[in-house]
């Protein structure tokens, strides 16, 4: 399935225990296509560093891992893709309204999944939060700096995924 160059903020040297571009792209891979099936894959985006997710509706998700190693896992769908992953999810007939209920838990879902591979790839012992999920943008504290990002699409609209560690 494998996607090509992607954009991505790679870690410093002295966030040397934060995940890789690389290990985010190969989770985030596994679990779309436990999610989606084959034929549905996720393409990469040219997003220059520093843009800000360029979708107009947006749902937004996040976890944290606490524990042995600390961390923030972020997604963020454009609304079209959120409803379109609930549906699927959901195995609603094409076309059919999804519930924000629904497309909430659908989200929350993607990013735990998301949130507890890159978890297992870390040291611990550690924990995963609970999911957060809103439909808007992803707010971000101001103590935590983003150490990988992953720009994609989705049917031709965007995806983003990212990890943030404390600063």
């Amino acid at each position: 399935m494998g996607m090509n160059v992607l954009t991505f903020f790679e870690a410093s040297p002295d966030e040397a225990d934060a995940p890789t571009v690389d290990d985010l792209q190969a989770v985030t891979e596994d679990v779309w296509l436990a999610l989606v099936g084959e034929d549905e894959v996720l393409v990469p985006r040219m997003v220059p560093p520093g843009t800000p997710f360029d979708a107009t509706g947006v749902w937004s998700s996040s976890v944290t891992v606490s524990g042995g190693w600390a961390g923030v896992v972020t997604v963020e769908l454009d609304e079209g893709v959120a409803q379109q992953l609930s549906a699927r999810m959901l195995a609603l007939p094409e076309g059919e309204p999804v519930a924000d209920g629904d497309i909430a838990d659908a989200v929350g879902e993607l990013v735990n999944m998301v949130g507890g591979n890159v978890k297992s790839l870390m040291p611990g012992p550690s924990v995963l939060s609970l999911p957060a999920v809103a439909a808007g943008r992803a707010a971000f504290a101001s103590d935590v700096a983003e150490v990988c990002r992953l720009d994609l699409a989705w049917r031709g609209a965007p995806v983003r995924i990212c990890i943030h560690v404390p600063a």
